[in-house]
């Protein structure tokens, strides 16, 4: 989702319904979903939703 000059990029985890979330600078796209991705890992990781 795009507002302004940000872009926030969300990603799930279909079978755990866990989402999160990575807000930056729309110039940095990919670096957003790199971040985004890395997040949902360290949560499934943890076990924490």
């Amino acid at each position: 989702m795009r507002n302004g000059a940000y872009l926030k990029c969300s990603a799930v985890h279909v079978a755990s319904g866990t989402e999160v979330s990575a807000v930056g600078p729309v110039t940095e796209r990919n670096g957003l979903e790199r971040i985004a991705l890395a997040k949902l890992k360290r949560a499934l990781a943890s076990g924490s939703d």
